[in-house]
């Protein structure tokens, strides 16, 4: 080992904190699926690098986080709710001395792979994604394909696999009073992961395999209730005089102070301890919240008549795309924007159905609309 390598190591194990917590995840348990040469950069921070100067991050600046058709520039898109999250997990990961680059990487990373129209489209795509594939999709296991097989033209990122089991389990549609972490190894990380694609229980039964990865979990829920509340205000869809008062008198009825009462009740409840806790009052306020916003908002997000539309764009694109690969037209936007960038393992290892899947999961609201716009041109 040269006196260069040995320069860049003691730097790194400076950098190892030493006020972490005794449950903080340490950096020198860091491990990606494939060795690689260290440089000056500990390995989370390196994660985050790669993720910020992603491909995929880059296209969340124009994907939809609760509201689609609004011409409101002030409402919020996917790469906001991206950043509320990195923000509140690790205002949360500092005060509790934990991993803030582990939880900051995971947190900017938690959603790559969700589709154009928010969950309304990873509803429809997962419905194809079942008639085609025979597999379920979710973002999240999306997110983590999106990170090791489809960016860089099929090579992947090579993110740390403590990463890439934070943003697997994050789903923040599954709240709880309680996050545990459940240890994992690499071998067991993959193959939880392989699972998911056909084994709904362990999608939803997910646990992250550190602390920090509970955080980005419950900071998920948080980053986006008082953040929709606001939007749907914005757009008169509610007024803040529909929110019960048994939740305004615990959390409030404003982002500020949704985020800031939450955020208090974690680190007050989960101080030095092995796991992360909200209080009963807190955790109730906060289901009761989820609730009004499912009632309230995300139900009344898009009409009846805006649904099928939807619906029916997600299967017309699938399909033509599925007869484009069939028929090898190499003058399909499929080819052209997307295979032809692709390494021969991606072209050779998955068939046309996930083709079609990682295309579209990949688009953006607008590019997904001129894809339409122009199918429906040419027929």
């Amino acid at each position: 080992m040269d006196c260069s390598l040995n320069k860049i190591n003691d730097l790194k194990l400076n950098l190892e904190l030493p006020n972490l917590s005794k449950y903080a995840y340490k950096y020198s348990l860091a491990q990606r699926i494939k060795p690689e040469k260290s440089d000056i950069r500990p390995d989370f921070f390196r994660d985050i690098d790669r993720i910020i100067h992603s491909l995929s991050y880059t296209r969340c600046i124009d994907k939809t986080q609760v509201f689609t058709y609004s011409d409101n520039d002030n409402i919020t898109k996917r790469i906001i709710h991206v950043q509320f999250v990195s923000k509140i997990a690790r205002t949360i990961g500092r005060a509790l001395h934990l991993n803030e680059d582990l939880i900051e990487a995971a947190a900017l990373a938690h959603d790559l792979g969700h589709t154009p129209f928010g969950h309304v489209g990873e509803k429809y795509l997962n419905e194809l994604s079942l008639k085609y594939d025979n597999t379920y999709f979710s973002h999240n296991v999306q997110s983590v394909r999106t990170l090791m097989v489809l960016e860089d033209n099929g090579r992947g990122k090579n993110i740390t696999y403590q990463v890439l089991d934070a943003i697997l389990c994050h789903n923040g549609e599954f709240a709880s009073s309680k996050y545990e972490p459940k240890p994992k190894t690499m071998e067991e990380f993959l193959k939880e992961y392989n699972d998911c694609y056909t084994n709904i229980d362990v999608l939803k039964k997910l646990r992250p395999s550190t602390l920090e990865g509970c955080v980005v979990r419950i900071s998920d829920i948080v980053a986006y209730l008082g953040r929709d509340i606001e939007d749907a205000i914005r757009l008169k869809i509610i007024t803040k005089a529909d929110i019960p008062d048994n939740i305004v008198k615990i959390l409030g009825d404003n982002n500020k102070d949704i985020i800031n009462n939450i955020i208090l009740d974690i680190i007050n409840n989960s101080y030095n301890k092995p796991y992360i806790l909200l209080s009963p009052k807190i955790y109730q306020a906060l289901i009761d919240l989820k609730k009004f916003n499912y009632q309230h908002i995300y139900n009344k997000a898009n009409s009846s008549d805006r649904l099928k539309q939807i619906k029916v764009m997600f299967s017309v694109l699938f399909e033509n795309y599925l007869n484009d690969l069939k028929l090898q037209n190499k003058n399909s936007s499929i080819y052209q924007v997307f295979l032809n960038n692709m390494n021969d393992d991606y072209l050779n290892n998955n068939n046309s159905a996930r083709k079609v899947i990682d295309y579209i999961a990949g688009m953006t609201d607008d590019f997904f609309l001129h894809e339409y716009d122009k199918f429906i041109k040419l027929n």
